[in-house]
């Protein structure tokens, strides 16, 4: 079968030059993917993560997204003037399923609303959701009453509402979560220009596949022999970077997926066609 992860040769297309980009997640997987492309385009990188990295980022705050008054920290010592915020951290299906939340919705949306008074007008927010998001539409009821989820409430959510681990639901909810956010908040920061989109990729071969075919098992294999290979980090990486430059100010709210088609061989399959 032949290669098609080569990646295009960005560098010429400086479409990020003079942008400060905020990469969480930037250690390893699509995140450090994505801070090496930021920084080919001209961008200058600031890197968030849990473990220490000195790969493709400018300046690195180290910070647990689990943790309300760890995010305060991080706000507070931040810069100002972000042209745009790459929310990429996120843990697998197989993580306890209260920190799956907190890591992957709460602490993601607190984050992001936190550093508003910090970034400049016409900046970007580009939100890493999953095809594990696809199925929202049939999880409004819980969507709705996690709209206003707070760090102290999430052990009771999960508990009340059924999102715990079995067959990865924590993390999918997460994602339709997330999905929703972002739609929802398509016009909230107009005023000032600032968008939000989502992107959703398939199955990607990052250090956390494994999780998820251990946590989806037959499930996961099917989709993986329809698909004709699982997706790279260089794949989802330039559409991250894409909306991220001043090509996509009138995107707004919007999910694309980046799944070697594996959304629309499911819509096809859902409508019979």
């Amino acid at each position: 079968m032949a290669d098609n992860t080569a990646t295009p040769s960005w560098g010429a297309k400086k479409i990020l030059k003079g942008k400060t980009v905020i990469v969480t997640g930037c250690s390893s997987g699509i995140g450090l993917e994505t801070a090496g492309l930021i920084k080919k385009l001209g961008g200058y990188v600031v890197g968030v993560d849990v473990n220490k990295t000195t790969d493709h980022v400018d300046e690195l705050y180290i910070a647990d997204l689990s943790d309300e008054d760890t995010i305060d920290a991080l706000i507070h010592a931040l810069p100002s003037g972000i042209d745009g915020i790459a929310n990429i951290a996120g843990l697998p299906p197989t993580a306890p399923a209260e920190l799956v939340l907190k890591v992957n919705l709460v602490g993601l949306k607190y984050f992001t609303v936190g550093m508003l008074d910090k970034l400049n007008d016409g900046a970007s927010i580009v939100n890493l959701a999953s095809l594990a998001g696809f199925g929202w539409s049939q999880s409004v009821d819980q969507i709705k009453a996690a709209e206003y989820l707070t760090f102290d409430e999430v052990a009771e959510f999960v508990e009340r509402h059924g999102v715990g681990n079995e067959g990865g639901r924590s993390y999918f909810f997460s994602k339709e979560a997330l999905v929703v956010w972002t739609m929802q908040n398509r016009w909230t920061w107009r005023d000032r220009g600032i968008r939000m989109n989502t992107v959703s990729p398939g199955p990607v071969d990052t250090p956390i596949l494994k999780d998820f075919l251990e946590t989806l098992g037959e499930r996961a294999e099917e989709d993986m022999r329809v698909m004709d290979r699982p997706g790279a980090p260089a794949d989802v990486a330039p559409v991250v970077a894409f909306l991220l430059s001043d090509m996509t100010h009138w995107i707004r709210g919007t999910n694309i997926p980046v799944d070697g088609g594996m959304s629309s061989h499911i819509l096809c399959e859902m409508h019979g066609l």
